[in-house]
């Protein structure tokens, strides 16, 4: 059953839709369940910085979310120009 372009995108923004909810509710929960007075301390001859893992958590997922998302993007655009994955 050939399926048309426009059922092509709507399953695309599903799934990129998916993926943000999903690494939100992970960015969200690692938020609120990692420590704030636990983390990394990076030390240079001029500051000390100091990383909570509540922080490192949020961005870890939400960088993880924005990967995923050009992944498929990425893949859709492939198999758009007419190139198939061997299988």
């Amino acid at each position: 059953m050939p399926q048309t372009l426009f059922a092509l995108s709507i399953r695309l923004a599903l799934r990129i839709a998916l993926v943000w909810a999903g690494g939100l509710l992970f960015a969200v929960a690692a938020r609120a369940l990692l420590p704030d007075k636990d983390g990394f301390t990076f030390t240079s001859p001029q500051s000390t910085r100091f990383l909570p893992y509540s922080q490192v958590g949020f961005w870890t997922c939400v960088l993880a979310a924005l990967t995923v998302s050009a992944m498929v993007v990425i893949r859709t655009m492939i198999v758009d120009l007419g190139f198939r994955a061997p299988r």
